[in-house]
Protein backbone atom coordinates (compact mmCIF):
# COMPACT_ATOMS: atom_id res chain seq x y z
CA UNK A 1 0.00 0.00 0.00
CA UNK A 2 1.27 3.49 -0.81
CA UNK A 3 1.84 6.12 1.81
CA UNK A 4 -1.08 8.04 0.29
CA UNK A 5 -3.33 5.02 0.66
CA UNK A 6 -2.71 4.48 4.37
CA UNK A 7 -4.50 7.58 5.65
CA UNK A 8 -7.42 6.81 3.34
CA UNK A 9 -7.58 3.23 4.64
CA UNK A 10 -7.42 4.53 8.22
CA UNK A 11 -10.23 6.99 7.58
CA UNK A 12 -12.35 4.25 6.01
CA UNK A 13 -11.77 1.99 9.02
CA UNK A 14 -12.75 4.75 11.44
CA UNK A 15 -15.84 5.48 9.38
CA UNK A 16 -16.86 1.82 9.58
CA UNK A 17 -16.40 1.90 13.35
CA UNK A 18 -18.69 4.92 13.74
CA UNK A 19 -21.26 3.48 11.35
CA UNK A 20 -21.41 0.26 13.38
CA UNK A 21 -21.53 2.12 16.70
CA UNK A 22 -24.51 4.15 15.53
CA UNK A 23 -26.23 1.35 13.52
CA UNK A 24 -26.19 3.87 10.71
CA UNK A 25 -28.32 1.93 8.22
CA UNK A 26 -31.29 2.38 10.59
CA UNK A 27 -30.63 6.12 10.97
CA UNK A 28 -33.43 7.31 8.60
CA UNK A 29 -36.06 5.72 10.86
CA UNK A 30 -35.35 7.85 13.95
CA UNK A 31 -36.09 11.33 12.53
CA UNK A 32 -39.25 9.99 10.85
CA UNK A 33 -40.42 8.52 14.17
CA UNK A 34 -39.76 11.82 15.95
CA UNK A 35 -41.54 13.73 13.18
CA UNK A 36 -44.51 11.37 13.56
CA UNK A 37 -45.09 12.76 17.03
CA UNK A 38 -44.52 16.33 15.89
CA UNK A 39 -46.96 16.17 12.98
CA UNK A 40 -49.55 14.43 15.11
CA UNK A 41 -49.31 17.38 17.52
CA UNK A 42 -49.85 19.75 14.58
CA UNK A 43 -53.38 18.37 14.18
CA UNK A 44 -54.20 19.84 17.61
CA UNK A 45 -51.80 22.78 17.99
CA UNK A 46 -50.71 25.54 15.57
CA UNK A 47 -47.11 26.44 14.85
CA UNK A 48 -45.69 23.70 12.61
CA UNK A 49 -43.05 25.16 10.29
CA UNK A 50 -40.31 23.77 8.07
CA UNK A 51 -37.76 25.16 10.54
CA UNK A 52 -39.38 23.33 13.44
CA UNK A 53 -39.61 20.13 11.40
CA UNK A 54 -35.90 20.40 10.57
CA UNK A 55 -35.03 20.85 14.23
CA UNK A 56 -37.19 17.89 15.19
CA UNK A 57 -35.54 15.68 12.58
CA UNK A 58 -32.09 16.62 13.93
CA UNK A 59 -33.14 15.97 17.51
CA UNK A 60 -34.54 12.58 16.54
CA UNK A 61 -31.47 11.58 14.55
CA UNK A 62 -28.73 12.80 16.87
CA UNK A 63 -30.52 11.89 20.09
CA UNK A 64 -31.32 8.32 19.11
CA UNK A 65 -27.84 7.72 17.68
CA UNK A 66 -26.38 8.87 20.99
CA UNK A 67 -28.50 6.22 22.69
CA UNK A 68 -27.11 3.55 20.37
CA UNK A 69 -23.55 4.52 21.28
CA UNK A 70 -24.45 4.59 24.98
CA UNK A 71 -25.75 1.02 24.67
CA UNK A 72 -22.35 -0.16 23.41
CA UNK A 73 -20.44 1.75 26.09
CA UNK A 74 -22.40 0.21 28.96
CA UNK A 75 -22.31 -3.33 27.54
CA UNK A 76 -18.72 -3.25 26.25
CA UNK A 77 -17.26 -6.01 28.43
CA UNK A 78 -20.23 -8.37 28.19
CA UNK A 79 -20.43 -7.98 24.42
CA UNK A 80 -16.96 -9.53 24.24
CA UNK A 81 -18.57 -12.86 25.19
CA UNK A 82 -20.67 -13.02 22.00
CA UNK A 83 -20.44 -16.34 20.19
CA UNK A 84 -23.02 -15.83 17.42
CA UNK A 85 -22.32 -12.97 14.96
CA UNK A 86 -25.66 -13.08 13.12
CA UNK A 87 -27.43 -10.61 15.40
CA UNK A 88 -24.66 -8.03 14.99
CA UNK A 89 -24.75 -8.48 11.23
CA UNK A 90 -28.40 -7.50 11.22
CA UNK A 91 -28.09 -4.45 13.47
CA UNK A 92 -24.76 -3.08 12.25
CA UNK A 93 -23.90 -2.26 8.61
CA UNK A 94 -20.46 -3.90 8.86
CA UNK A 95 -21.45 -6.50 11.44
CA UNK A 96 -18.91 -5.62 14.12
CA UNK A 97 -19.07 -4.64 17.77
CA UNK A 98 -16.24 -2.10 17.65
CA UNK A 99 -15.53 -1.79 21.40
CA UNK A 100 -15.10 -5.45 22.41
CA UNK A 101 -13.41 -6.14 19.07
CA UNK A 102 -10.76 -3.52 19.91
CA UNK A 103 -11.46 -1.51 16.76
CA UNK A 104 -11.71 1.70 18.79
CA UNK A 105 -11.01 2.52 22.46
CA UNK A 106 -13.92 3.21 24.81
CA UNK A 107 -12.73 6.80 25.18
CA UNK A 108 -13.52 7.42 21.50
CA UNK A 109 -17.03 6.00 21.90
CA UNK A 110 -17.57 8.16 25.01
CA UNK A 111 -16.37 11.22 23.09
CA UNK A 112 -18.79 10.41 20.26
CA UNK A 113 -21.64 10.03 22.75
CA UNK A 114 -20.82 13.39 24.36
CA UNK A 115 -20.64 15.14 20.98
CA UNK A 116 -24.01 13.71 19.95
CA UNK A 117 -25.63 14.67 23.27
CA UNK A 118 -24.21 18.19 23.16
CA UNK A 119 -25.40 18.63 19.57
CA UNK A 120 -28.85 17.29 20.44
CA UNK A 121 -29.07 19.55 23.49
CA UNK A 122 -28.07 22.58 21.43
CA UNK A 123 -30.93 21.96 19.00
CA UNK A 124 -33.40 21.27 21.83
CA UNK A 125 -32.53 24.63 23.43
CA UNK A 126 -33.68 26.41 20.26
CA UNK A 127 -37.23 25.16 20.90
CA UNK A 128 -39.51 27.61 22.71
CA UNK A 129 -40.16 27.01 26.39
CA UNK A 130 -41.77 24.87 27.80
CA UNK A 131 -41.30 22.54 24.81
CA UNK A 132 -37.53 22.61 25.17
CA UNK A 133 -37.98 21.54 28.79
CA UNK A 134 -40.29 18.67 27.88
CA UNK A 135 -37.96 17.31 25.20
CA UNK A 136 -34.82 17.82 27.27
CA UNK A 137 -36.34 16.02 30.25
CA UNK A 138 -37.33 13.07 28.06
CA UNK A 139 -33.81 12.91 26.62
CA UNK A 140 -32.18 12.75 30.06
CA UNK A 141 -34.78 10.25 31.28
CA UNK A 142 -34.30 8.03 28.24
CA UNK A 143 -30.53 7.81 28.66
CA UNK A 144 -30.95 7.02 32.35
CA UNK A 145 -33.46 4.29 31.47
CA UNK A 146 -31.07 2.85 28.87
CA UNK A 147 -28.29 2.54 31.45
CA UNK A 148 -30.71 1.04 33.99
CA UNK A 149 -31.94 -1.49 31.44
CA UNK A 150 -28.46 -2.62 30.48
CA UNK A 151 -27.32 -3.01 34.09
CA UNK A 152 -30.47 -4.43 35.65
CA UNK A 153 -30.94 -7.25 33.14
CA UNK A 154 -27.64 -8.76 34.28
CA UNK A 155 -29.12 -9.86 37.59
CA UNK A 156 -32.87 -10.22 38.05
CA UNK A 157 -35.48 -12.91 38.63
CA UNK A 158 -38.36 -10.94 37.11
CA UNK A 159 -38.04 -8.78 33.94
CA UNK A 160 -38.09 -5.43 35.71
CA UNK A 161 -35.34 -4.17 33.41
CA UNK A 162 -37.43 -4.92 30.34
CA UNK A 163 -40.65 -3.44 31.73
CA UNK A 164 -39.01 -0.25 32.98
CA UNK A 165 -36.14 0.17 30.57
CA UNK A 166 -38.12 0.16 27.35
CA UNK A 167 -40.15 3.14 28.45
CA UNK A 168 -37.37 5.07 26.69
CA UNK A 169 -38.40 3.91 23.22
CA UNK A 170 -42.08 4.57 23.96
CA UNK A 171 -41.21 8.14 25.01
CA UNK A 172 -39.31 8.91 21.81
CA UNK A 173 -42.28 9.86 19.54
CA UNK A 174 -43.92 11.49 22.56
CA UNK A 175 -40.91 13.81 22.71
CA UNK A 176 -41.62 14.72 19.10
CA UNK A 177 -45.23 15.46 20.05
CA UNK A 178 -44.15 17.69 22.93
CA UNK A 179 -41.78 19.66 20.70
CA UNK A 180 -44.94 21.41 19.51
CA UNK A 181 -47.78 20.18 21.72
CA UNK A 182 -48.45 19.77 25.42
CA UNK A 183 -49.08 16.79 27.70
CA UNK A 184 -52.62 15.68 26.85
CA UNK A 185 -54.68 12.58 26.14
CA UNK A 186 -53.26 12.23 22.61
CA UNK A 187 -49.70 12.24 23.95
CA UNK A 188 -50.73 9.61 26.51
CA UNK A 189 -52.36 7.47 23.80
CA UNK A 190 -49.23 7.74 21.66
CA UNK A 191 -47.19 6.43 24.58
CA UNK A 192 -49.69 3.63 25.20
CA UNK A 193 -49.42 2.59 21.55
CA UNK A 194 -45.64 2.60 21.52
CA UNK A 195 -44.99 0.95 24.89
CA UNK A 196 -46.50 -2.49 24.13
CA UNK A 197 -44.91 -2.39 20.67
CA UNK A 198 -41.54 -1.75 22.35
CA UNK A 199 -42.08 -4.68 24.73
CA UNK A 200 -43.12 -7.05 21.93
CA UNK A 201 -40.13 -5.93 19.86
CA UNK A 202 -37.87 -6.46 22.86
CA UNK A 203 -39.10 -10.04 23.15
CA UNK A 204 -38.28 -10.70 19.49
CA UNK A 205 -34.90 -9.03 19.92
CA UNK A 206 -34.11 -11.15 22.99
CA UNK A 207 -35.20 -14.36 21.30
CA UNK A 208 -33.10 -13.57 18.22
CA UNK A 209 -30.02 -12.99 20.42
CA UNK A 210 -30.67 -15.86 22.84
CA UNK A 211 -27.40 -17.69 22.20
CA UNK A 212 -25.32 -14.59 22.97
CA UNK A 213 -27.42 -13.60 25.98
CA UNK A 214 -26.89 -17.02 27.52
CA UNK A 215 -23.15 -16.66 26.95
CA UNK A 216 -23.21 -13.21 28.56
CA UNK A 217 -25.30 -14.39 31.51
CA UNK A 218 -28.07 -11.89 30.71
CA UNK A 219 -31.51 -12.37 32.29
CA UNK A 220 -33.57 -11.65 29.20
CA UNK A 221 -37.14 -12.75 28.47
CA UNK A 222 -36.35 -16.17 26.91
CA UNK A 223 -33.67 -16.82 29.53
CA UNK A 224 -36.13 -16.12 32.35
CA UNK A 225 -39.28 -17.66 30.85
CA UNK A 226 -38.02 -19.99 28.14
CA UNK A 227 -38.83 -19.78 24.45
CA UNK A 228 -42.53 -20.54 24.98
CA UNK A 229 -42.78 -17.83 27.62
CA UNK A 230 -41.03 -15.36 25.32
CA UNK A 231 -43.42 -16.18 22.48
CA UNK A 232 -46.36 -15.56 24.85
CA UNK A 233 -44.76 -12.24 25.88
CA UNK A 234 -44.46 -11.17 22.23
CA UNK A 235 -48.01 -12.22 21.39
CA UNK A 236 -49.54 -10.65 24.49
CA UNK A 237 -47.90 -7.27 24.04
CA UNK A 238 -48.70 -7.35 20.31
CA UNK A 239 -52.39 -7.75 21.16
CA UNK A 240 -52.28 -4.90 23.68
CA UNK A 241 -50.53 -2.78 21.08
CA UNK A 242 -53.24 -3.49 18.53
CA UNK A 243 -55.92 -2.42 21.01
CA UNK A 244 -54.25 0.86 21.94
CA UNK A 245 -53.52 1.59 18.26
CA UNK A 246 -57.24 1.35 17.50
CA UNK A 247 -57.97 3.86 20.28
CA UNK A 248 -55.39 6.30 18.85
CA UNK A 249 -56.71 5.89 15.30
CA UNK A 250 -60.39 6.60 15.98
CA UNK A 251 -60.17 10.38 15.37
CA UNK A 252 -57.51 10.12 12.62
CA UNK A 253 -57.90 9.93 8.85
CA UNK A 254 -58.09 7.00 6.45
CA UNK A 255 -54.47 7.30 5.29
CA UNK A 256 -53.16 6.92 8.85
CA UNK A 257 -55.53 4.06 9.50
CA UNK A 258 -54.39 2.27 6.35
CA UNK A 259 -50.74 2.62 7.36
CA UNK A 260 -51.41 1.25 10.83
CA UNK A 261 -53.52 -1.59 9.44
CA UNK A 262 -50.64 -2.63 7.20
CA UNK A 263 -48.21 -2.43 10.11
CA UNK A 264 -50.47 -4.54 12.29
CA UNK A 265 -50.67 -7.09 9.50
CA UNK A 266 -46.87 -7.32 9.47
CA UNK A 267 -46.91 -7.92 13.23
CA UNK A 268 -49.51 -10.66 12.83
CA UNK A 269 -47.36 -12.41 10.21
CA UNK A 270 -44.32 -12.09 12.49
CA UNK A 271 -46.18 -13.57 15.45
CA UNK A 272 -47.49 -16.47 13.40
CA UNK A 273 -44.00 -17.23 12.08
CA UNK A 274 -42.46 -17.24 15.57
CA UNK A 275 -45.24 -19.44 16.96
CA UNK A 276 -44.76 -21.92 14.15
CA UNK A 277 -40.96 -22.20 14.13
CA UNK A 278 -40.14 -21.23 17.75
CA UNK A 279 -36.40 -20.63 17.26
CA UNK A 280 -33.97 -17.72 17.55
CA UNK A 281 -33.47 -17.95 13.80
CA UNK A 282 -37.18 -17.36 13.23
CA UNK A 283 -37.10 -14.34 15.55
CA UNK A 284 -34.15 -12.86 13.67
CA UNK A 285 -36.00 -13.45 10.42
CA UNK A 286 -39.08 -11.49 11.55
CA UNK A 287 -37.23 -8.52 13.04
CA UNK A 288 -37.52 -6.68 9.68
CA UNK A 289 -41.30 -7.10 9.90
CA UNK A 290 -41.35 -5.42 13.31
CA UNK A 291 -39.11 -2.62 12.11
CA UNK A 292 -41.16 -2.28 8.95
CA UNK A 293 -44.32 -1.88 11.03
CA UNK A 294 -42.71 0.92 13.03
CA UNK A 295 -41.67 2.77 9.89
CA UNK A 296 -45.16 2.34 8.43
CA UNK A 297 -46.73 3.76 11.59
CA UNK A 298 -44.41 6.76 11.56
CA UNK A 299 -44.92 7.51 7.87
CA UNK A 300 -48.69 7.07 8.22
CA UNK A 301 -48.78 9.58 11.06
CA UNK A 302 -46.64 12.08 9.17
CA UNK A 303 -48.53 11.85 5.88
CA UNK A 304 -51.94 11.48 7.47
CA UNK A 305 -51.38 14.55 9.66
CA UNK A 306 -50.12 16.74 6.82
CA UNK A 307 -52.40 15.70 3.95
Amino acid sequence: MTEEGRPQAGMAARARVYLDLTRAHFAPVWPVLFLAGLTLASTRYPGLTWALAGKAALIGLLGFEAGMVLNDIVDCRLDARDVDPRFSRYWRPFGTRPLPAGLTPPSHAIALFVVLVVATSAVILTLPYPHSGYVGAIMVTSYALEVYYQLKKRDQRFPIAQLVGRIDLALFPVAGYLALGFPDTTALLLFLVMYPWAEAHLGVNDLADLVNDRARGMKTIPVLFGIDGCIAWIGGFSLVHAGTAIALLLPLGSLTRAGFATGLLLLAVANLRIRKVRTPEAALGVLPLFHGSLLLYAMALVLGSLL
